[in-house]
């Protein structure tokens, strides 16, 4: 899949959050919940180390309970780490964040001595939304677009408490093929990055293999269809997505699909599972030791024949 990066100012935002770090007693980041590994930073795994973590499980709404409970086991095992699902649809759930913050780091919280918190997460989690919430009052800028927040501000949330904002940051290059279409799939990406047909293709055989109920229902199948062309030519035909002749408009037909998965039409579904995860992990580390292996085999050669 070929997404062309929308931000240029990731490297900035990357030496800003290294530059604010010794002053930060704990980190909250924003997950997306249907894509908690996917959704999650790994140069902010590298820059955080051992500094407490909240991990925000949000969008749960959209998501599979039963997963977002194995992915909240699975992410408490690692050092300094609590988790919490979260639908921002919900009540207000501040007074439960600044109580986890305080588990953190229970040494701060004091009017002489707060707790910093620096906030992260992509674009388009509802990092910006949630800062509204715990502020108590409009403070970030909101959208469905993705990279709306520019620049690092600092919010005094009460309860002794500050808030150090970031702007939604992805990273130069998602190593994980699987996790860049289910970033794009999810609104993570700029629509204007991709290419519809590419990510429902992605989707719609995703559904077909674990979901393949869901699909019937919604868009009343007679049965499975065989493959996702199939599947997304009878999404065109009900959906009225047509062109001259007849013929599927393709591209129509994907938006509409993705459109159904993002707004939830489909059903409250996880995209991956820490098993499925560990299996790319090991199948992607194996393709870059292959990348590798190869290039110091051209470079032996490019040695000798230069000889």
């Amino acid at each position: 899949m070929s997404i062309n990066w929308y931000p240029g100012h990731m490297h900035k935002a990357q030496k800003e959050i290294k530059k604010r770090l010794p002053q930060v007693d704990m980190f909250i980041e924003i997950l997306d919940a249907r894509i908690p590994y996917s959704s999650e930073n790994p140069m902010l795994a590298e820059i955080r180390g051992n500094t407490p973590c909240l991990k925000i499980l949000n969008k749960t709404d959209l998501a599979d309970e039963a997963d977002t409970k194995v992915w909240q086991a699975y992410l408490e095992e690692h050092k300094n780490t609590k988790t919490l699902a979260l639908n921002l649809q919900q009540p207000n759930k501040s007074e439960q964040i600044f109580s986890l913050c305080r588990k953190l780091v229970p040494t701060k919280g004091s009017i002489i001595s707060p707790i910093t918190c620096l906030i992260t997460g992509i674009p388009n989690v509802g990092k910006s939304t949630l800062i509204n919430t715990l502020a108590g009052r409009t403070i970030a800028k909101t959208g469905n677009e993705p990279a709306v927040t520019q620049t690092q501000q600092r919010i005094d949330l009460g309860n002794n408490i500050i808030l150090f904002d970031t702007p939604g940051l992805l990273w130069p290059k998602v190593e994980n093929q699987d996790s860049g279409y289910r970033l794009a799939i999810t609104g993570a990406i700029k629509d204007t990055a991709i290419e519809y047909d590419d990510i429902a293709y992605y989707c719609a055989d995703y559904f077909l293999k674990y979901h393949p109920d869901v699909l019937i229902q919604r868009y009343s199948l007679e049965e499975k269809p065989r493959d996702a062309t199939a599947l997304l030519e009878a999404v065109g035909r009900k959906r009225g997505a047509l062109v001259s002749g007849g013929r599927i408009d393709l591209n129509k037909t994907s938006a509409i699909f993705i459109h159904d998965f993002r707004s939830g039409v489909l059903g409250a579904t996880t995209l991956e599972t820490p098993a499925m995860i560990e299996l790319e992990i090991a199948k992607t580390d194996e393709k870059k030791a292959d990348k590798a292996a190869l290039k110091t085999a051209r470079k032996k050669r490019w040695k000798k024949n230069k000889k």
